[in-house]
């Protein structure tokens, strides 16, 4: 069989190269330096994370990556790994014959570093999905961005479709509530369930940005499959970053006042993380989970990203197809 000469490039947030100050440092200040993610003056913004952020952040990023740290690195990167050789295969089954790939936004992989490869393939026909169910400026757009940059420095570009979002499409649905119903079944139904989505900036919403209208989109058709009664979920937002409101109810200040109130029972579910990752595996998992049995909750549990269960690769392989159409089988 000929090599192809189409490719998928999975390109997810990212991780530092170990869980330790020196190299949070560096993948800091690329991810922060985005103006998708602060949006704030380059003058305003630039001092205040070169001479501040980047001198207190770090090492307290570095004990929370060394709580969900393995022996084989990041969990982001590993799960990033596997689910591509997943979709690999799962593409093959369905006989189409695409080269693919994963990218980190910020750190390595370096988006880069994974165009260098497939063009070193000689492929022509690129797919890039950034593995963000919702769309939002800071991260789907981000990533639009990094992959225009990269392909700035070369000479002869690949034909380029750009998944925007899939936050609704039925597979992904499907594949959150079948997980959501498999973890009730092993650890019974909590009092409440949580839909957890990372937050962004009240003001990014205000200016266009659809993420709020997608995240709820989402929660919506999950609850419609499971049949949850209004009074058995929240959806909340976490891992705000500064001062500004963001999106709101904050997930943290809802735990614990749920626990509070006399909430026994919780369980979390982080439907726009495709892969799990700090802000799940330490903020939600282990964090807040303190958090709702210190001010008196019983059970908390966190439910995994779908990572690479294979009804996940199965959602990646149908968009893969969908968006690949007028591509020979071939390719």
């Amino acid at each position: 069989m000929t090599s192809p000469t189409a490719a998928v490039l999975l390109i997810n947030l990212g991780s530092p190269d170990a869980p330790t100050r020196q190299a949070l440092r560096p993948y800091l200040s690329e991810f922060l330096s985005d103006p998708r993610v602060v949006d704030l003056p380059r003058w305003k913004w630039l001092p205040i994370l070169h001479g501040i952020v980047l001198n207190t952040r770090p090492q307290r990023s570095a004990h929370a990556y060394q709580q969900i740290w393995q022996e084989d690195g990041a969990p982001l990167i590993t799960i990033s790994a596997r689910q591509t050789v997943a979709l690999r295969h799962a593409l093959a089954a369905r006989g189409q014959h695409i080269a693919v790939e994963y990218a980190m936004r910020y750190g390595r992989p370096s988006i880069g570093d994974a165009l260098q490869r497939l063009a070193s393939a000689n492929i022509d026909k690129l797919l890039v999905i950034p593995m963000y169910p919702q769309y939002s400026d800071a991260t789907t757009a981000s990533v639009f961005d990094g992959v225009a940059q990269a392909l700035t420095k070369r000479r002869g570009i690949p034909e380029l479709r750009f998944v925007r979002d899939w936050h609704r499409h039925p597979a992904y649905i499907e594949a959150l509530a079948a997980s959501i119903r498999r973890h009730f079944l092993a650890h019974g139904q909590a009092e409440k369930l949580l839909f957890s989505f990372h937050g962004v900036p009240k003001r990014y919403v205000r200016e266009g940005d659809p993420y709020r209208q997608h995240c709820e989109a989402t929660t919506a058709a999950v609850v419609q499959a499971l049949n949850l009664p209004a009074e058995r979920y929240q959806l909340v937002y976490q891992s705000r970053f500064g001062k500004e409101p963001w999106l709101q109810p904050y997930a943290d200040e809802t735990i614990r006042a749920l626990a509070e109130a006399g909430c026994d029972s919780v369980s979390v579910i982080c439907p726009g993380f495709t892969a799990d990752c700090l802000e799940t595996l330490e903020e939600m998992a282990m964090t807040n989970r303190d958090l709702f049995l210190q001010h008196g909750g019983k059970h908390y549990d966190y439910i995994p990203a779908l990572n690479d269960d294979p009804a996940h690769i199965t959602l990646l392989a149908d968009l893969v197809e969908q968006h690949t159409r007028g591509w020979s089988r071939d390719c």
